[in-house]
């Protein structure tokens, strides 16, 4: 059976402009992402052509200033958008998610020229974006970072290696946290390198169990020069920088993670509605309806979880321990919805015939991006009995 496109969520959208918005990506992924997602995941193809029609049609700027490119939307929105495309398919979903982060430095942090000179084409003028934080021996104690900067004259000089770049190698631009000064938090700067600088080069992509589609590798910088005119907010501020990036970003990955459960959550109905056992649908069985039943409910309990904190984002109120939360518990659902559905198919959920082993795979990633849920749940430990003694 082919991959077919969720049942339309019913959304509380704020204006009539936001419900056109939703319909205009709900005909997209129908039309564009669907129907192709799970050939070219298997192919380990990236589907490129999709993001160019995304910039195209002011789909990859949308929480940003529209003097820039983007399109103005408050995050409440921008997240559903991400849930409709991750639904239709992941790598793209999160393709959109990871962009979004990488433009948010210079977005938010950029001076005037600065974002006036890069921004346009950053969020609608075709280019892809690179968050480049991790490396390889500092994953979640991103402080202890290696990557360098060296100051010379009007220049940097970037030396070091990430690790786990999303779109390392077909990105056009990278925001890249490098050492400029002392041991920890306190001695990162961030920088916009662009893909072509001399001395950028990428490794081979990472063989992953799901999402062979995103491209994920390591990023080497060997001598890249960069002008200082390349550097985002004041030298040190970077990791401050990066972790508001990130505050916004796990939103991004609660929202796709919730769209991959709703693509699995659709796909166990629609087999258990037409499958039929002992005379009759196997939806008809108490232990198969109780199963979509929870299904159901920790999906859209985690919808309502994400946009409770974008909620609070866009009224300018605190919100890190939502996102914490949201990224929590929207992963975790995703982990459990798709290998619930995988039950539901039973054997068929095992075979590649149908979508369900896919979104398995795919899910169990989400629980690791952007701050691993061990992370998450220190740092809701953290906002609810303060720091840990030492």
């Amino acid at each position: 059976m082919p991959d077919r496109a969720p049942q339309p969520v019913d959304r509380q959208l704020p204006t009539d402009e936001a419900r056109d918005l939703i319909s205009l990506v709900r005909d997209i992924a129908a039309r564009e992402i669907a129907p192709k997602a799970a050939e070219e995941e298997d192919a380990g193809h990236f589907p490129r052509e999709i993001f160019t029609l995304l910039s195209r049609t002011g789909l990859l700027g949308l929480p940003y200033d529209v003097d820039h490119g983007g399109a103005d939307q408050p995050y409440e929105v921008y997240l559903q958008v991400l849930e409709e495309l991750a639904a239709a398919r992941l790598t793209v979903g999160l393709g959109v998610s990871v962009h979004t982060l990488a433009s948010y430095a210079l977005a938010m942090y950029g001076t005037k020229e600065q974002q006036v000179e890069h921004l346009p084409a950053m969020l609608g003028g075709g280019l892809l974006g690179a968050y480049c934080l991790s490396e390889p021996s500092s994953g979640s104690d991103a402080a202890s970072l290696r990557t360098r900067a060296v100051r010379d004259g009007d220049d940097w000089v970037i030396t070091g290696t990430k690790a786990w770049i999303t779109h390392g190698g077909v990105a056009d631009f990278y925001t890249v946290m490098a050492r400029t000064g002392e041991e920890g938090p306190r001695g990162i700067t961030a920088f916009l390198v662009p893909a072509d600088a001399a001395g950028l080069s990428a490794a081979a992509p990472e063989k992953k169990m799901g999402m062979k589609g995103s491209p994920t590798a390591q990023v080497h910088f060997d001598g890249v020069r960069v002008g200082d005119d390349r550097r985002i907010g004041d030298e040190g501020q970077g990791f401050a920088i990066a972790l508001s990036a990130l505050d916004s970003g796990r939103l991004g990955i609660a929202a796709c993670a919730i769209g991959l459960a709703q693509a699995a959550l659709d796909e166990a109905v629609d087999y258990a509605t037409g499958r039929q056992q002992f005379g009759r649908p196997i939806a008809d069985f108490q232990g198969l309806r109780f199963m979509l039943a929870d299904m159901a409910t920790q999906i859209e309990a985690g919808r309502s979880l994400y946009l409770t904190a974008a909620r609070l984002r866009d009224a300018g109120r605190p919100f890190a321990k939502q996102a914490a939360m949201a990224k929590l518990h929207c992963t975790d659902t995703a982990m459990k919805v798709t290998t619930d559905a995988v039950q539901v198919l039973g054997g068929y959920g095992y075979t590649a015939d149908f979508p369900a082993e896919r979104y398995m795979r795919e899910a169990k990633v989400l629980q690791i991006v952007e701050g691993t849920n061990q992370i998450q749940r220190m740092v809701i430990a953290r906002h609810l009995a303060g720091p840990e003694t030492r």
